[in-house]
C-alpha cells in the first residue's frame, strides 16, 4: 500500500462524514454514480430514472444519467451504436438543462456529444456556455462550492477527449485552473491522469492517479487506472498488485475483477481469467451490461464459441438486446461458421434501424457472404460439366436401341434433376455474392472512402470471376495513390479476363506512358491486341509484339521470358499468314534464345512441327518431334504427334471424302485442346482431337450441327455449311 499522511487520512474521514450527513437525496445520487463506476449501468439507469421522477428539478441527476449512457456505449463499442447512444444522452442532457438552465454540467455533456459527432464549433459553444455559468472569482477562498466548481472545469477538460485522442493544449489549462480552486479534488486528478494516458505520458498519469488516491483513500479507481497503464505497456505482472489493491479497498469493486480477467486472458492463463470473470459476473448478477463486458473480453481473447454461448444466454434473459447479434455474427465468422454468422447478421439488420448499423456490420456481412459462397466457382464448373454430359447423352440417345435406350432415358432424367437443383443453388449463391458487394460498397462509403476496403472488394470480385467489376473497383484506387505498376497490371488483367479488351487496352496504354521501362505493360498490351484481333485480320497485335521485342532486347538475359513471348507470337502470326520462312526464323531464334532452357527448346521444335504439318512436310515434322524426344524421352505430345503423322501418311493415298471435315480446337488463350469431342448432333458420328488440338472425320449426309465440347469448357454448337474446315475456340 502507498503511505499517506495522518492529515490526509483525517481529511478523508471528515469528507466521508460530510457525505453521510448530506441526506437521502445525496445518498441516492451517490449510489447511482457508484453503480456507474462499478459498471452496473442498468442498475444506475433504473436509479437515475427513480431520482428524476421524484426530483424532476435535479439537474445533476440528469448529467450523471447522461454520462452513464455514454459510458455504457464505450463499455461495448462492438455491440452498441454511437449514433443511438449520443442521441439518447443528448436528450437526457437537454432535459437537465430544462430542469435547471443555470447548471453548467449538462452543457458540458452536450459539448461531449457534439465533439463525438465531429461538430467542433458547436462543442466549443457549449463549453463557453458552461464556463460562463460558473460564478466569477477573484479569490479562491470566496468560491461557495470549490469542489463543484473544480469538478465542472475538469469535466470541460474531459470534453476534449475524442476516441482515445485529446488536445492537451486545450484540456490541461482547465485542469490547472480546477486544481487552483480545489487541490484536494480526487475526481480532477483522475481526469488529469486519463488525459496524460492518452498522450502516452505514463509517469504524469501515475502521479495524478496517486494524488487522486491520496485525497480519496476509500476509492479503488486510481489503483485500477494505474494497473491499466502497466497493461497498456504489456507489463502484465506489474499491473496485478494495483488491481489487487483496488479489490482490497473494495471487495465488491467489480471492474477490478474484470480487468484481472482480461489481463490473465491476454497472458494466456485462461483458467485464472475465467475465475476472475466469474467473480465479476457474480458481483454484477442480473446485470446484462456486465455480462456484455464479459462477452467483449471473450471476443478479444478469441474465445468465439464462448461468445456465442454467452450471447444466447443473454437472449434467454433479455431478447430485446438484438444488437448482440452483432458480436455473435462476428464471432461465428471468426470461428468459420459462415451460415450461423449470416443468421445472426440477418437478424441484426432486420431488428435495428439503419442509423444504428455501424461500418463493421457491413464489412462482416460482406465477408460472411463471400466466405459462405467460396465454392461458387467450383459449383459453376461442375454444373457446366453436367450440362456437357447431358448434351452428350442426349446426342447419343436417338442412336440407341432398347434396353440401353430406356436406361439412358432414366439417366438423362436423373441428370436433369441434378442440374436443375445445382442451378437453383448457383442462383441463390449468385444473389448472396451480389449482396456481399453491395455491403462492401456501404462500408466503403461509411464516412470517407476506405481505400483498403475498395481493394478488398475488388479482390473478392476477382475471386468470383466478376472480372470487369473487379477492374472497375480497382480503377477507383488509381486516383487515391494506388497507381503502382502492379496496380495497373492487376486492373488491366481483370479487364482482359472479362474480355473487355478496350478497357484493358486503355489501362495498359496509360501504364506504358507512366512506366515506359516496365515490359509487362508492353506484353499485356500486345496480348490484348491479339485478343481483339484473334484472326490477325486487322494486324493489331504484330506491331505491339514488335515493340515488346525491341524493348526487351535491351537486356536479353534479364528479359528472356518477354523475348520468348514476343517471338512465339510473331512466329505464330507469320505461320497464319503462310509466311513460312519468316515463321521458321522466329522459331530458330527461340531455340537460340537460351540453349540450356529445355522448355524453350521443346516449344520451338513443337512450333516447327506445326509449321511443317501445315506445309504438308510430314517427314520434317516427324524429325522435329524426334528432336523433342531426344530432349524429353517421356514427352507424350511428341509421341502422339508422331503417331498422328504416321496415320496421315498411311491414309494419304485414298482420295478425300466429300463429307470429310477437319479443324483445330483452341482454348481462349489460343492453345490447342487435346481430347476435345467434335460430334454431329443427334448422331453417333464423333471424333476427338489429338495432342495438337486437330481432328478429322467424315460426316453423315444431311448433317446440320456440330457439337464441340471438352471437359472443363463450355460446349459450342456450330452450324454445318459447305465449309469443310471448322476451327473453334472454347471458353472455360
Amino acid at each position: 500500500m502507498i503511505k499517506r499522511s495522518l492529515k490526509v487520512v483525517l481529511l478523508s474521514a471528515v469528507m466521508i462524514c460530510m457525505v453521510c450527513g448530506s441526506g437521502v437525496k445525496a445518498q441516492s445520487l451517490q449510489e447511482a454514480i457508484t453503480f456507474t463506476k462499478n459498471e452496473q449501468y442498468d442498475k444506475a439507469e433504473a436509479l437515475f430514472q427513480q431520482l428524476i421522477k421524484s426530483e424532476p428539478g435535479n439537474s445533476k441527476a440528469f448529467f450523471h444519467y447522461g454520462e452513464n449512457t455514454l459510458l455504457n456505449y464505450f463499455s461495448d463499442t462492438i455491440s452498441n451504436s454511437l449514433v443511438a447512444a449520443t442521441k439518447e444522452a443528448a436528450d437526457i442532457f437537454n432535459q437537465g438543462i430544462k430542469a435547471n438552465a443555470s447548471d453548467p454540467l449538462n452543457y458540458v455533456g452536450l459539448a461531449k456529444i457534439s465533439f463525438y459527432q465531429g461538430e467542433d464549433a458547436k462543442a466549443e459553444e457549449m463549453r463557453v456556455t458552461a464556463k460562463g455559468l460558473l460564478p466569477p472569482y477573484k479569490k479562491v477562498t470566496k468560491i461557495a462550492d470549490p469542489k463543484g466548481y473544480a469538478y465542472t472545469l475538469a469535466k470541460i477538460a474531459e470534453s476534449y477527449i475524442r476516441f482515445e485522442q485529446v488536445d492537451t493544449s486545450k484540456a490541461l489549462p482547465f485542469i490547472r485552473h480546477a486544481l487552483q480552486i480545489d487541490p484536494r479534488n480526487s475526481e480532477v486528478y483522475i481526469i488529469a491522469g486519463d488525459i496524460y494516458i492518452l498522450v502516452n505520458d505514463g509517469s504524469k498519469a501515475i502521479k495524478n492517479y496517486n494524488l487522486a488516491q491520496d485525497w480519496d483513500l476509500t476509492s479503488p479507481t486510481a489503483n485500477m487506472k494505474i494497473g491499466s497503464i502497466y497493461v497498456k505497456g504489456r507489463n502484465l505482472m506489474a499491473a496485478i498488485p494495483f488491481y489487487e489493491q483496488a479489490i482490497a479497498l473494495d471487495q465488491n469493486y467489480a471492474p477490478a475483477y474484470r480487468e484481472l480477467g482480461q489481463l490473465y486472458s491476454m497472458a494466456g492463463r485462461f483458467s485464472e481469467s475465467k475465475k476472475y470473470f466469474e467473480k465479476y459476473l457474480e458481483l454484477t448478477q442480473g446485470n446484462i451490461p456486465a455480462k456484455i463486458r464479459y462477452v467483449n473480453a471473450l471476443f478479444y481473447a478469441k474465445e468465439y464459441k464462448e461468445v456465442i454461448k454467452n450471447v444466447e444466454e443473454i437472449f434467454a434473459i433479455d431478447d430485446s438486446r438484438t444488437y448482440m447479434n452483432r458480436i455473435a455474427g462476428y464471432s461465428a465468422y471468426e470461428e468459420g461458421n459462415y451460415p450461423l454468422g449470416l443468421q445472426y447478421m440477418d437478424k441484426l439488420f432486420a431488428s435495428l434501424p439503419e442509423d444504428r448499423i455501424i461500418k463493421k456490420d457491413y464489412i462482416y456481412y460482406a465477408r460472411i457472404l463471400a466466405k459462405k459462397n467460396q465454392g461458387y466457382n467450383k459449383s459453376v464448373t461442375e454444373t457446366d460439366e453436367l450440362v456437357s454430359d447431358l448434351t452428350e447423352m442426349k446426342g447419343k440417345y436417338p442412336t440407341l436401341k432398347s434396353p440401353a435406350k430406356e436406361k439412358m432415358k432414366s439417366d438423362i432424367d436423373a441428370l436433369q434433376v441434378r442440374i436443375t437443383d445445382a442451378k437453383a443453388q448457383i442462383a441463390k449463391a449468385d444473389a448472396e455474392i451480389s449482396a456481399a458487394f453491395e455491403a462492401y460498397e456501404k462500408a466503403i462509403n461509411f464516412g470517407d472512402e476506405d481505400v483498403s476496403l475498395i481493394y478488398e472488394k475488388g479482390t473478392s470480385q476477382y475471386s468470383f470471376h466478376r472480372y470487369e467489376d473487379a477492374g472497375d473497383t480497382w480503377s477507383r484506387l488509381l486516383t487515391k495513390g494506388k497507381n503502382s505498376e502492379s496496380d495497373f497490371l492487376q486492373i488491366g488483367r481483370a479487364y482482359y479476363l472479362a474480355k473487355n479488351f478496350d478497357k484493358a487496352d486503355l489501362i495498359f496504354k496509360v501504364m506504358i506512358e507512366k512506366y515506359p521501362d516496365n515490359l509487362q505493360g508492353y506484353l499485356w498490351a500486345a496480348n490484348t491486341a491479339s485478343a481483339k484481333d484473334p484472326d490477325s485480320e486487322l494486324g493489331l497485335a504484330k506491331p505491339k509484339f514488335m515493340a515488346l521485342l525491341e524493348k526487351a532486347e535491351a537486356d536479353s538475359v534479364k528479359n528472356v521470358q518477354e523475348i520468348f513471348d514476343a517471338l512465339r507470337y510473331l512466329g505464330y502470326n507469320s505461320l497464319q499468314a503462310k509466311n513460312y520462312e519468316e515463321a521458321r526464323a522466329y522459331y530458330v531464334r527461340i531455340m537460340n534464345l537460351a540453349p540450356s532452357n529445355k522448355d524453350y527448346q521443346i516449344k520451338a521444335h513443337s512450333s516447327l512441327s506445326t509449321m511443317f504439318l501445315t506445309m504438308g512436310d510430314y517427314n520434317r515434322a516427324t524429325e522435329e518431334n524426334n528432336r523433342i524426344l531426344a530432349i524429353d524421352p517421356a514427352n507424350e505430345n511428341a509421341k502422339a504427334t508422331i503417331q498422328y503423322i504416321a496415320a496421315l501418311q498411311k491414309n494419304a493415298a485414298p482420295p478425300k471424302h466429300p463429307n470429310e471435315i477437319t479443324g483445330i480446337i483452341f482454348d481462349s488463350a489460343g492453345l490447342p485442346i487435346p481430347g476435345a469431342s467434335v460430334r454431329v448432333k443427334d448422331t453417333a458420328a464423333e471424333a476427338w482431337t489429338n495432342a495438337r488440338g486437330e481432328y478429322k472425320f467424315v460426316m453423315p449426309e444431311a448433317s446440320e450441327v456440330l457439337v464441340i465440347s471438352a471437359k472443363g469448357y463450355k460446349s459450342q454448337e456450330v452450324p454445318v455449311t459447305k465449309k469443310r474446315v471448322y476451327n473453334a475456340t472454347l471458353e472455360k
